[in-house]
């Protein structure tokens, strides 16, 4: 799964590299890791504004939750069931591109996972990458502030991925650039499930 992000590029080299800008750049704050659980919010672009950057919290919200609470189990969907879940069904054609300049995976060394190793993976030809999201805009019942809120798509493990993440298999789908546009224009998701590759890279932390 992926639970743990990096973003610690200049902001101008993010716009740069998505050809599109902040929309409130004084949010920003460059950050070696991002822990999903914090529900912090994170820059992304979605696909009904592609040209901008913007901040929304990651664990997706449904539109018809009461509360935040859901938010804990939603940090990653699967691509294989992302029309059957509820949480998901109705952000399936909600696209957008979670960016980053890593990702964190911890390797089990032993069966009960008490000794483990920490790794960084990131695309060989990409200083600064999208993973495939999802999205949903959440009205919150008690103070009617409108929350914009995501989850990264996963999928089966792919070889090098395997060897990490040696208990469930899984990987956020790492977009290549020519690809990004395709995610975020609702093309058939399917295309981007297992095996679709992206070449990986990882270094122990």
């Amino acid at each position: 799964m992926c639970y743990r992000t990096r973003l610690n590029a200049k902001l101008e080299d993010i716009e740069k590299s998505f050809d599109a800008y902040f929309e409130e750049k004084e949010r920003y704050q460059p950050s070696e890791e991002i822990n999903g659980f914090a529900h912090s919010s994170y820059p992304v672009i979605v696909d009904e504004s592609p040209g901008e950057i913007q901040f929304y919290s990651w664990g997706l919200i449904p539109f018809w939750a009461k509360d935040r609470k859901i938010q804990k189990a939603t940090l990653n969907a699967k691509v294989e069931t992302l029309d059957e879940k509820p949480s998901y069904r109705n952000s399936v054609q909600k696209r957008c591109l979670v960016l980053a300049d890593g990702f964190y995976e911890w390797q089990w060394l032993d069966p009960k996972g008490k000794a483990k190793q920490k790794f960084v993976i990131k695309p060989q030809d990409q200083d600064i990458f999208a993973l495939a999201g999802i999205y949903s805009l959440w009205n919150d019942p008690e103070t009617g502030e409108e929350l914009g809120t995501y989850s990264i798509v996963t999928t089966e493990a792919n070889e090098l991925m395997s060897e990490i993440h040696n208990t469930k298999k899984r990987m956020p789908i790492v977009l290549r650039e020519q690809d990004r546009n395709r995610w975020l224009t609702n093309e058939d998701y399917s295309s981007f499930a297992f095996p679709y590759e992206t070449n990986l890279v990882a270094s122990k932390c």
